[in-house]
């Protein structure tokens, strides 16, 4: 099985809306994560090795408009999901970490399989 197939694999315990949220927790964390590490090791290294601030000014305004999306996902998801209660200050902490929202992913994911899911 590969990497994308583990990562949008439903969760038994989960009804199909909540596993939809969480699909699109996961998309949108993946692409929120990717974002800020090209961000951090393409676009800054750019702008302050080799004076060049384009990747900077169009990958972080990408990634701002991501890392809203990913914040306001990952409150629906909240709502929909009955998460752990470590899980929403952590997928917030996490989006301010360069590969924060793929490790929040896995271990929210190994939480609800479990069935730890304390409100």
């Amino acid at each position: 099985m590969s990497q994308a197939q583990q990562a949008f694999e439903p969760i038994s315990s989960l009804t199909t809306e909540q596993n939809t949220a969480l699909k699109y927790l996961t998309i949108i964390g993946y692409l929120e994560g990717t974002s800020f590490l090209l961000l951090l090791c393409i676009a800054m290294p750019l702008k302050y090795l080799m004076d060049i601030p384009e990747g900077v000014r169009y990958i972080g305004m990408a990634h701002g408009g991501l890392f809203i999306a990913y914040i306001v996902v990952l409150m629906g998801a909240a709502s929909k999901i009955k998460m752990p209660i470590w899980a929403m200050p952590a997928g917030v902490l996490g989006s301010f970490l360069p590969i924060g929202p793929f490790i929040f992913d896995h271990y929210l994911k190994n939480s609800l399989k479990k069935g730890n899911q304390i409100v």
